[in-house]
C-alpha cells in the first residue's frame, strides 16, 4: 500500500462573511493510499463533515475553500470547473451521507435513483440500466433485488436504506468512497453488516475509504490509519494499532477515557469539561488548552507546532515539542475517582417491586378500504413481562423495530396497551384513562430519544421545564416555579441564566440535560430513558451517563433504559432484557447476560458490538435477512428464520420460559432439551 490516491495540503474552508468568518477547516493535510481505510475522529463541531464536503466541493451556501490543494489521482480537484467536477463527483469519488432517509428522494423508486447514477457515470443505454442496478443491489447484499427496484425508500429498513446509498455510491466505480457516519443510527447487527460489506467491496475493487465517525470501536475494528480532529485542525495521526496502544494527544486520551464499560461501573467516566470552541474567532495558543488537564502556561500564548513521532505518526501538542515522552504525558491524566456508590445488591424477585409488567401487549390495527376495515394487527409488543425495583436500572436492548420504545410508552400509558398488566407499587395502571392516570404522572416520567424534537421551539427553557410543575399543580406561582427551575438547572450542571434561552441555542448534550431537568421537575420515582445518548459524542455521552448515575444515587431513581449501546448497558444497568420482535428472549443480571449469553439472538447481538480492546472481541455471528414483520410474525420461535442454531421444532412451537440458576430467564428450546 505505497500508492498515494488522495493528498490534501493546506486545505482551509470558511463559512460566512464579515471580518471573521468561521474557519471550519484550518490548514488540513492528510494522505490516503489505495485500498486503505482512513478514519477521521472527533466531537461534533470539530470539522469532520465539513472536511468531507470540502473534498467533494459540496459546501453549503456561504461556504468557500479559501486555500489548499486536493490532489486525487494526480488531479487537483479545486482547479476543476463545476461542470468538470460533476464527472469526478459520483464517478472517481463518491460519498455516503450520514442520514440515508433524508439523502434518498422519497417520491422516486429505489431502482430509478440508482439508475440515474448509472446513466450519468457509466453512459449505459436505458435498456441496460436495470441489469446494472440489479447487479449493484445484489453486490450490496439486498435480498430479492428485483422486487426492491420498485419500492420506495420508506418501505425499506434503516440497514436496507444504507445499503441502497452504498449501491448508489458504487455505481460510478469510485476510487475513493467517503463515508460520513454511515452506521451512527443503525443497530449493532445492521452496523456489522454494513461495515463487513464495505470491507468486502474494498477487497474486490481496490477502493479507498475515508470513514468519518465518533465511534472508537468502529475505528478499532475497521480502519488502518486515523486522524483526530479538534476545532478544525488535525491534532494527531497514527496507525490504529499505535493509537489504541498509546494515544499521544491529551484530547485523544480523554476521548478514550470517556468510553463506558463494565470495568468502570463503580466510578465516574472521565469527561472533557467545556465544549468545542466556536470557530468564528481568532485563536491564540492551543485550541484545546481551556479544556486540557495537562495544560502548560505557554499553551495559552503559543500555538503548538506539528511533531513527527514516526514515519506516519504525528501530533500537535507542546508536551511533545518540549521533549516529554508519551509515557510521561500519559501519566498526567488524572485517575478517575469513584464518586458513585457501589451497585446495590439485587432484591429478591417480587420483593419491593416498584414496577411489575406482566404479558404487556400493544397491537396497532391495519386498516384498509374506504370504510377503514381492520384486516390485521401489528404486534409491536407481544407479551412482555418485566420487574423493576427502586434505585435499579433495567436495560431494554434489541434491534430497531423490536418494540423497545413502544413497550416503554405502553408502560407509561402514553400508548394504550392492548392486553396485559402494568402495576406500579401494586396498583394497576392499565385502563385508568386520562383523568385517573394524572396522579401517577408525577412519579412516572420519560426522557425522549430526540431532545430537540421533544421540546417546543417557541417556548423558553424555563417554561419548558416548569410546565409539568404547573400542569400537575405542584408549584402554582410563577416565582416558585422559577426558583425550582433554577435549582433543577443547577442539578443537571446548567447555569440559571439558561432558563431565558430557547432550545435551538444549545448543543445536543445540553438539550439532553434540559430534558433530564424537565423529567426531574415533578420528582419522579421511575424514568423511562429512550436512547438518551444514541446521537451524542463519546465525551458528551460520558457527561450524561455520569449525571444519570449520580442522580440515581442521590434521589433513589429507577430507570428503564432503552438502548442498543451494549457498552452503556455494561456501565449503567443492573439487569438487562433482550427483545426480539415484540418479545423478551433473555433477561437477567447484566454481568451474567453479557458475559455468558445463552439465547442465540443475544449471542449474535453481542458478537456484533465493535470493541476497542482486541481481547474483548467475539467472532461475529452473521444474521441473514431482516427482522420479520410484526404484522406477520413467523410460526414457532420468532427468531428461528434467522437463527444459526434452529431445529425443526423451533418452527412449530414458541419456546417456554427456562429459568437458570444465576437468576436468568431465557426463551429457547435448546435450553429446554
Amino acid at each position: 500500500m505505497t500508492d498515494i490516491l488522495l493528498e490534501v495540503a493546506g486545505l482551509t474552508t470558511e463559512i460566512g462573511t464579515g471580518a471573521q468568518p468561521a474557519r471550519v477547516v484550518d490548514d488540513l493535510a492528510l494522505r490516503l493510499h489505495r485500498s486503505e481505510t482512513f478514519a477521521l475522529l472527533g466531537e461534533s463541531g470539530c470539522g469532520k463533515s465539513m472536511t468531507a464536503l470540502s473534498l467533494m466541493r459540496l459546501l453549503p451556501p456561504g461556504g468557500r475553500i479559501a486555500a489548499g490543494t486536493v490532489d486525487l489521482a494526480g488531479t487537483d480537484l479545486l482547479r476543476l470547473t463545476e461542470a468538470q467536477m460533476r464527472g469526478w463527483r459520483g464517478g472517481r469519488m463518491a460519498m455516503i451521507f450520514q442520514e440515508p432517509q433524508t439523502s434518498l428522494n422519497p417520491v422516486l423508486r429505489v431502482g430509478e435513483q440508482i439508475g440515474e447514477v448509472v446513466r450519468v457515470h457509466e453512459g449505459r443505454p436505458r435498456r441496460l440500466v436495470e441489469h446494472r442496478v440489479l447487479e449493484l443491489l445484489d453486490a450490496v447484499g439486498i435480498p430479492d433485488p428485483a422486487r426492491r427496484l420498485g419500492e420506495y425508500p420508506h418501505q425499506l429498513s434503516g440497514g436496507m436504506k444504507q445499503r441502497v446509498m452504498i449501491a448508489m455510491a458504487l455505481a460510478g466505480d469510485p476510487d475513493l468512497l467517503i463515508a460520513d457516519e454511515p452506521t451512527t443510527a443503525l443497530d449493532v447487527t445492521i452496523q456489522a453488516q454494513v461495515l463487513r460489506l464495505l470491507k468486502e467491496l474494498q477487497r474486490t475493487t481496490d477502493m479507498a475509504v475515508l470513514l468519518i465517525t465518533h465511534d472508537l470501536g468502529v475505528v478499532a475494528e475497521t480502519a488502518d490509519r486515523l486522524a483526530v480532529m479538534y476545532a478544525g485542525q488535525i491534532v494527531e495521526t497514527a496507525t490504529v494499532i499505535e493509537f489504541f496502544a498509546a494515544p499521544a494527544h491529551p484530547y485523544s486520551r480523554r476521548l478514550m477515557a470517556s468510553l463506558p464499560g463494565a470495568d468502570k461501573r463503580q466510578g465516574q467516566l472521565a469527561v472533557i469539561p467545556g465544549r468545542v470552541p466556536p470557530l468564528d474567532q481568532p485563536f491564540v495558543g492551543c485550541r484545546f488548552a481551556p479544556r486540557c488537564t495537562e495544560v502548560l502556561p505557554e499553551c495559552f500564548t503559543e500555538a503548538p507546532g506539528w511533531t513527527d513521532l514516526a514515519a506516519r505518526r504525528g501530533v500537535r501538542c507542546r508536551l511533545w515539542t518540549d521533549g516529554r515522552s508519551g509515557a510521561q504525558a500519559a501519566d498526567q491524566v488524572p485517575a478517575r475517582v469513584s464518586s458513585a456508590a457501589p451497585s446495590p445488591a439485587a432484591s429478591p424477585t417480587g420483593v419491593n417491586d416498584l414496577l411489575k409488567v406482566q404479558d404487556l401487549a400493544v397491537y396497532f390495527p391495519i386498516q384498509r378500504g374506504v370504510f377503514r376495515r381492520v384486516v390485521g394487527q401489528v404486534r409491536a409488543v407481544d407479551g412482555v413481562s418485566l420487574r423493576l425495583q427502586a434505585t435499579r436500572t433495567l436495560a431494554l436492548v434489541g434491534e430497531s423495530g423490536c418494540g423497545k420504545t413502544t413497550a416503554g410508552k405502553g408502560i407509561l400509558q402514553l400508548i394504550s396497551p392492548t392486553g396485559g398488566s402494568v402495576r406500579y407499587l401494586g396498583r394497576e395502571l392499565r385502563g385508568l384513562g386520562y383523568r385517573r392516570m394524572r396522579p401517577y404522572r408525577k412519579d412516572l416520567q420519560i426522557i425522549f430519544q430526540d431532545p430537540f424534537a421533544s421540546m417546543n421551539p417557541r417556548m423558553l427553557v424555563g417554561d419548558i421545564i416548569g410546565e409539568g410543575l404547573q400542569a400537575l399543580r405542584i408549584e402554582r406561582t410563577r416565582a416558585g416555579r422559577g426558583k425550582r427551575v433554577a435549582n433543577l438547572l443547577d442539578l443537571v450542571g446548567m447555569s440559571p441564566e439558561t432558563a431565558e434561552r430557547y432550545p435551538h441555542e444549545f448543543s445536543g448534550g445540553q438539550r439532553q440535560r434540559l430534558c433530564i431537568a424537565r423529567a426531574l421537575a415533578v420528582e419522579p420515582k421511575l424514568i423511562v430513558c429512550d436512547e438518551p445518548t444514541s446521537a451524542l459524542d463519546a465525551s458528551v455521552q460520558a457527561q450524561i451517563l455520569n449525571l444519570l448515575k449520580d442522580l440515581q444515587d442521590r434521589l433513589g431513581l429507577a430507570y428503564l433504559f432503552i438502548t442498543h449501546n451494549i457498552s452503556v448497558v455494561a456501565y449503567l444497568a443492573h439487569e438487562v432484557a433482550v427483545m426480539y420482535l415484540g418479545r423478551v428472549v433473555e433477561q437477567g443480571p447484566v454481568a451474567a447476560v453479557l458475559d455468558d449469553p445463552r439465547h442465540p439472538y443475544t449471542r449474535a447481538l453481542l458478537s456484533a458490538v465493535p470493541m476497542v480492546d482486541p481481547a474483548s472481541r467475539r467472532q461475529i455471528i452473521r444474521l441473514e435477512g431482516d427482522m420479520p414483520s410484526p404484522s406477520n410474525p413467523p410460526a414457532g420461535c420468532y427468531f428461528h428464520p434467522r437463527c444459526p442454531e434452529a431445529m425443526d421444532a423451533c418452527a412449530r412451537d414458541y419456546p417456554g420460559e427456562s429459568r437458570l440458576g444465576d437468576g436468568r430467564m431465557v426463551h429457547c428450546l435448546r435450553l429446554g432439551n
